[in-house]
């Protein structure tokens, strides 16, 4: 039982746990703590002193409230509760001191920085801090680091808080960032002049209390106060990561991450961040028909007719995309079984159960990794296939949890045991068990990777009579934003994908992540000019993610909501809406008008659905088994930066992607 202890911080008594620090509890009490160095999710450095308070009876001299913990504050000399004051005259002369040197090298460049109206340390030097300096010495200056094409570096701004190298180290798991010298002579610096190979580096951006470190895709495009916020959901990957989007008129200017303790904390990967500039190129913005071999363009009225007339009396497959939301998935089901057709939305050949959410989803949610003791990677890589996730299975190794890993080895950011690459090696730990002591938990993500194969039914089938019995839950770790939702609403009544050849029209809803054999008439509905558009005979422009507003399922099965942040180019509509329309020119009307009554029947059917951000207790249910055949895992991402429409039209991701290649490549010395 956690030991609770009784304080008097300003003249508020209250009880918390003697574990907490100072600055904590005086955040339970409401009272503002100023800080540079302090951040809950990294490890307590105390230098930047800006954090002081006053204990009463303690030295006299005032306390880093950070470093200081509840339990070794002395009680009075009667026992009275320990007394902290955080407004005393003690307390402002230090902050006021602390402040003044803290300013003593920092350049004038707030006009110019892109940290300007953001700023941390312009806000607390207004509020706690003096309107005057007795330094006259000359500022230093400090050479400028390259760290990359994501973050730009103006180290004469720096303050030393160190939390970009505390957050690179411990949470990023790379260590090429690093502070040398003592004194005036210390300095933010990366090892041999290194550029950050992690694609979470774009968090010590929002980190860093200055503008040392800032975007550099986004330097001197807008002001803060020029940007409208709109709150919603990455599709990047099947983490459902909750970020707030920033436009400025019709353009998107930056992604930044939203706090959700359950999902993502408050980190985003760099391909979150950054995939913005892809929303602006290769857009589809207008209808198209191929006529005598070429794409000609045309209105929407001609578009949909041509479309109708195809599609009228033939053997139709619906194809779910990675980026869809659940109510277009769940529209074009309605439309292509109503015309006699079947929709599929597992477009990576992967062998998931039609039926049975616990075997396409797991029982286990993102916490339960916080708690593992022993954590089993099957057939999976979750560095590149949710890199957040990535970071907090590292949170739970770094405490103490024992990492497995059963597939391809790789580069994950923390020591695990290697148990094997291929099916032998899981026939051999079913076999055996899982080894979880008494008392103790574990989770067993499942990539997708190892469904995709002909086994995948039979990989699926052990991995949870493996976990059935135990102490143990399954988490299935998709790669496709999608996945879950259109599962869900049950798009996926074909056989899978192999018979594409056999059907007169493919409707693809968005899906550019395989190659569709010739023969089959196809349309194409989507927000980029990519892989499938280049194969479609009908074109119809619709909305990218941050376009129209949309439910997405993330992989623990847990419901959120996109919302719309500005509006798509050209002609381009929302995803539903065209659909709508199309199934009122076939006669076949669907039952809605607009996107209300949508989500009405959507919740009808799925009522799960409508309890946003709560993930559903799915009811466990073993799968059939099967023979495994031979052969090694195989990861279900190739390029971490290259896999969707979006991304592939970002000329910052293709960047990239050519480094990680060329890093990779590289020869050493030695050699």
């Amino acid at each position: 039982m956690t030991d609770v202890k009784k304080i008097i911080i300003d003249n508020q008594e209250i009880e918390v746990e003697s574990e907490m620090t100072l600055i904590q509890a005086c955040e339970l009490v409401g009272i503002e703590i100023p800080r540079f160095c302090y951040h809950e999710r990294l490890s307590i450095a105390g230098n930047c002193r800006m954090c002081l308070v006053e204990v009463v009876g303690g030295p006299p001299k005032p306390t880093a409230s950070c470093a200081m913990q509840v339990k070794d504050l002395r009680p009075g000399p009667e026992g009275q509760p320990p007394v902290v004051r955080t407004n005393s005259k003690m307390v402002k002369k230090a902050r006021e001191g602390v402040m003044e040197f803290l300013l003593i090298n920092h350049p004038l460049d707030c006009p110019i920085c892109d940290q300007g109206g953001e700023c941390d340390l312009q806000d607390q030097a207004m509020a706690f801090g003096v309107d005057f300096s007795r330094f006259k010495e000359p500022k230093r200056a400090v050479d400028d680091l390259d760290l990359g094409p994501l973050v730009s570096t103006n180290m004469t701004r720096c303050i030393s808080c160190t939390r970009c190298v505390r957050f690179t180290s411990e949470v990023a798991g790379i260590s090429q960032m690093g502070q040398t010298g003592r004194g005036e002579d210390a300095e933010i610096t990366s090892y041999l002049n290194q550029t950050l190979d992690s694609n979470l580096q774009g968090n010590i951006i929002d980190l860093c209390p200055v503008g040392a470190l800032t975007s550099k895709p986004y330097a001197f495009t807008a002001r803060p106060w020029e940007l409208s916020n709109t709150e919603t959901i990455d599709v990047m990957d099947a983490l459902g990561s909750n970020i707030r989007v920033d436009t400025k008129g019709r353009e998107v200017m930056r992604i930044l991450p939203r706090n959700h303790d359950g999902i993502n904390e408050e980190w985003i990967s760099d391909k979150t961040r950054f995939v913005w500039d892809g929303l602006r190129r290769q857009r589809l913005d207008k209808p198209y028909i191929r006529k005598d071999g070429k794409l000609v363009s045309a209105d929407w009225n001609e578009a949909l007719n041509f479309a109708a007339a195809s599609l009228s009396g033939k053997n139709i497959m619906g194809l779910v995309g990675d980026l869809t939301s659940t109510e277009s998935a769940y529209s074009l089901k309605k439309l292509v079984t109503k015309l006699g057709g079947v929709v599929e939305c597992r477009t990576d050949g992967s062998k998931l159960p039609i039926d049975n959410r616990s075997g396409y989803v797991g029982n286990a949610t993102i916490d339960d990794i916080d708690l593992a003791d022993e954590i089993f990677l099957i057939g999976s890589n979750p560095r590149n296939e949710a890199p957040v996730l990535n970071a907090r299975i590292r949170k739970a190794w770094s405490e103490g949890a024992n990492v497995h890993l059963l597939g391809p080895k790789a580069e994950l950011t923390y020591d695990y045991s290697y148990l094997g690459s291929d099916r032998s090696a899981l026939r051999k730990l079913t076999t055996r068990g899982l080894k979880v002591g008494k008392g103790r938990s574990a989770v067993v993500i499942l990539g997708v990777g190892a469904l995709t194969d002909a086994d995948g039914a039979a990989v699926l089938g052990h991995v949870m009579q493996l976990v059935s019995g135990t102490n143990c839950k399954l988490l299935v770790l998709h790669n496709a934003a999608s996945r879950v939702g259109a599962m869900d609403v049950g798009a996926n009544n074909a056989k899978g994908i192999s018979d594409l050849i056999n059907y007169d029209v493919i409707f693809n809803l968005g899906s550019d992540e395989m190659e569709i054999p010739n023969g089959p008439f196809v349309i194409y509905q989507g927000s980029h000019g990519d892989r499938g558009a280049h194969r479609a005979d009908i074109i119809l422009p619709a909305a990218a993610y941050t376009e129209e507003s949309g439910i997405f399922v993330n992989t623990e099965g847990r419901p959120q909501m996109a919302n719309r942040s500005g509006f798509a180019p050209g002609d381009a509509r929302e995803n539903w809406a065209i659909l709508r329309a199309l199934s009122q020119k076939m006669d076949v009307t669907l039952n809605f008008d607009t996107l209300g009554q949508l989500r009405e029947a959507l919740f009808i059917e799925h009522p799960h659905l409508k309890n946003i951000d709560l993930p559903l207790e799915n009811e466990w249910r073993n799968e059939m088994m099967g023979e495994l055949d031979k052969g090694d895992f195989a990861f279900a991402i190739k390029d971490y930066y290259l896999t969707n429409p979006i991304a592939r039209a970002s000329t910052l991701m293709s960047e990239l992607s050519a480094q990680t290649k060329a890093r990779k490549s590289s020869r050493i010395a030695a050699e």
